[in-house]
């Protein structure tokens, strides 16, 4: 499902890290990436990685919540500004999520700004998709991939 709704919300999470535009961007490139991203007790089980880069492609895979899996498949495509990218469900539990992945040099290093376009389906699946990727949950979650990301990029400088 591509066309956006009107019932869309946007949801937007910023930090600075102390990085380089071509750090952040090896770290996005990496396959091994969504998984690290993923928190805890979410799997991430990835099935298909048709991506030629962050901005072309499509990637298929499954987050399972315990026992119940959720299937996904976003295409990936440029984003809003220089050095960005969008995934854009095309097949998964949302009616509708666009999630840019914006990097801007700033004073200090790099500014993630991750903005998500999110509308939910008006039905039981919609129940479940606002507990599990929406309110607090969201926020947690890219709390947690700010975090994970920060961890990496700082792990990967002190190999260099």
């Amino acid at each position: 499902m591509n066309e956006k709704p009107a019932n869309t919300r946007q949801f937007l999470k910023s930090s600075i890290m102390d990085t380089t535009l071509e750090a952040i961007t090896a770290f996005h490139n990496d396959p091994r990436a969504l998984a690290r991203l993923t928190p805890p007790p979410i799997i991430m089980q990835l099935h298909r990685d048709d991506r030629r880069s962050l901005t072309d492609g499509e990637i298929e895979f499954t987050l399972w919540f315990g026992p119940l899996p959720v299937r996904w498949v976003a295409r990936h495509e440029e984003g809003p500004r220089p050095h960005s990218f969008a995934d854009i469900q095309v097949k998964g539990p949302l009616a509708y999520w666009r999630h840019e992945h914006i990097f801007t040099l700033v004073s200090g290093g790099l500014e993630l700004t991750d903005r998500i376009t999110i509308a939910h389906r008006r039905s039981l699946l919609g129940l479940f998709t606002r507990l599990a990727f929406d309110g607090l949950p969201l926020r947690i979650l890219f709390a947690y991939r700010h975090w994970r990301t920060r961890r990496a990029l700082t792990a990967a400088r002190r190999r260099q």
